[in-house]
């Protein structure tokens, strides 16, 4: 797949006939620069697992049928206008918006409007295991894999032209909410059957069609993307005619380029830069909760870590309130659950883990592991949820030191962190996740449910079927009461047994320089460029 995805990418480079850095005037006339990290092995985001698909890229390609208002935090139409809730939750009833365009790319023109057949194709693909697109490019996706959503759709059925049903086998109070994450994009079932007509479906994810602001236009590995607006976009014209993500510095890198004008937007700035870019009269920088965590799986499938008397006792040594000092800078909450205080089911009576570094040597030293020797993997770049993984790994290498465990850190990256975290010989993964859905739910299963360890979301390898089972209850009903009843005792379960330790939730930061206007941040992820401009009045 590698090899396939490197060839098709160096055919997208000859779309662009030289780099975006060769015409930096150009882009500040008719377009702004994005400077992010990261690294991209598909555009699409239903084989994502997170990252710069799903956070930056998603809301630029692609529509969804439901959108998160970042203000209200309430589902909102997109492509669906409107829709209903049948069956007590169990049916879903999904009337189409009219008239809106695909993408007209080099590689395809589209012959007609948005209809009842994408959508079928495009959930199809996920939740159908006998569709002959379920296993291009590999038939994994993780999110919706880890809610066992193959196993819990019924049927996906077109109605009439502009009419969507999808059936459940039973009641779930949080769907709405996952196919209103950037995991669920509406693609073009007339593009999927050219592809198929000319043996070459695995270009679906690689070049891709969808009904949103932007178009790709190139893309140069470990380099930059460059989008150019869709002329066509529904909800009107975007204001730049271009976009340029660049992801190719990081840390101070990208820093001293919003410094000097070479980006316009950063995205993730370290907690540590905060004071710098509020000094600096050209920049502007946003703040807003965000709906993350981050926290230290234990890999509970590997002895000793499988026993949890000693994750408790690990546990006790790591300070957290130096975490939030020397990481965050005052821009995160010490988190005492799996859940974002932010969510509406967060147990208020959840406690942060105790720091008492003499009661963990002690217990170490009853379980008979005082000289405990573990493997620490941490990404090597700043996350959502982390802006310095690799200083916060090496804080909790020395608070371990001082209860005598010896911690190797790996730093590792992308879809090779997951796919070596599946392999089970790690022992410990400083991690975290950041939804675009505003029910717990979205937390619990894709982490911690026992379905999750195959789909490469649950780092733990914890499977509880005590768990799943007040998780899979807290679905079957529309009462908000009951539903907050089951997420209590989810999270008192997982305090107890401790499969992972909660570190903290951070703010979303964002810095721009001060001529850019449009920019929203959103508590569940990136939102559309299509109202990003220069108060200078010069968009295109």
């Amino acid at each position: 797949m590698r090899t396939l995805f490197s060839t098709v990418l160096l055919g997208l480079s000859l779309f662009s006939a030289s780099s975006w850095s060769a015409t930096p005037g150009d882009i500040r006339q008719s377009g702004f620069v994005y400077c992010v990290n990261g690294a991209v092995t598909t555009f699409n985001p239903q084989l994502a697992s997170g990252g710069l698909v799903v956070d930056t890229l998603a809301a630029q390609l692609y529509d969804r049928l439901l959108d998160v208002d970042p203000y209200t935090y309430r589902l909102i139409p997109e492509l669906a206008e409107s829709w209903e809730v049948r069956d007590n939750g169990a049916t879903y009833r999904f009337h189409l918006r009219h008239n809106v365009h695909f993408q007209k790319t080099a590689w395809f023109t589209p012959g007609r409007t948005m209809n009842a057949d994408d959508v079928v194709f495009s959930f199809q693909r996920i939740f159908d295991r006998t569709s002959a697109w379920h296993n291009v490019n590999g038939g994994s996706y993780p999110y919706f894999d880890s809610l066992q959503f193959a196993d819990a759709v019924q049927s996906v059925k077109k109605l009439d032209e502009d009419t969507v049903e999808i059936r459940l086998h039973s009641p779930d109070a949080s769907f709405l909410w996952h196919i209103a994450t950037h995991y669920a994009p509406v693609l073009s079932a007339e593009y999927a059957a050219r592809l198929t007509k000319e043996d070459r479906q695995e270009q679906m994810d690689h070049q891709p069609v969808g009904t949103g602001p932007f178009l790709l236009n190139s893309y140069r590995t470990g380099q930059y993307i460059r989008l150019a607006r869709n002329p066509d976009y529904w909800k009107g014209l975007p204001r730049m005619p271009q976009v340029v993500i660049d992801m190719g510095a990081g840390g101070t890198g990208r820093l001293s380029k919003l410094l000097t004008g070479e980006c316009d937007v950063l995205a993730y700035p370290a907690a540590s830069q905060i004071s710098i870019l509020r000094d600096d009269p050209r920049l502007r920088l946003t703040l807003r909760p965000g709906m993350n965590v981050a926290y230290l799986a234990f890999n509970t499938r590997k002895a000793p870590l499988d026993r949890v008397a000693v994750r408790q006792a690990l546990a006790l040594a790591i300070n957290n309130e130096r975490l939030m000092q020397s990481i965050y800078y005052g821009t995160a909450e010490t988190a005492a659950s799996i859940l974002p205080r932010a969510s509406w089911a967060y147990d208020n009576a959840a406690q942060v883990t105790e720091y008492n570094p003499k009661k963990s040597r002690e217990q170490l030293k009853a379980l008979g592991q005082e000289n405990l020797r573990l493997t620490l993997w941490v990404p090597s770049s700043s996350q959502a949820w982390n802006p310095s993984p690799l200083k916060t790994a090496e804080l909790i290498q020395a608070d371990l030191a001082q209860v005598g465990v010896k911690v190797t850190i790996v730093p590792v990256e992308g879809r090779f962190q997951e796919a070596r975290l599946m392999q089970m010989n790690h022992d410990l993964t400083l991690t975290g996740w950041s939804t675009d859905s505003n029910d717990p739910d979205s937390f619990f299963r894709p982490l911690l449910s026992c379905a999750a360890i195959g789909s490469q979301t649950n780092y733990a390898h914890w499977c509880d079927p005590g768990l799943d089972e007040v998780l899979h209850k807290a679905l079957l009903s529309q009462q908000l009461a009951s539903r907050i009843d089951y997420y209590d005792q989810a999270q008192r379960m997982l305090a107890e047994s401790l499969p992972v330790l909660p570190l903290a939730s951070s703010l979303r930061l964002q810095a721009y320089r001060h001529d850019i206007q449009g920019l929203v941040l959103s508590p569940f992820g990136n939102a559309s460029f299509a109202g990003v401009h220069r108060d200078s009045g010069e968009d295109k």
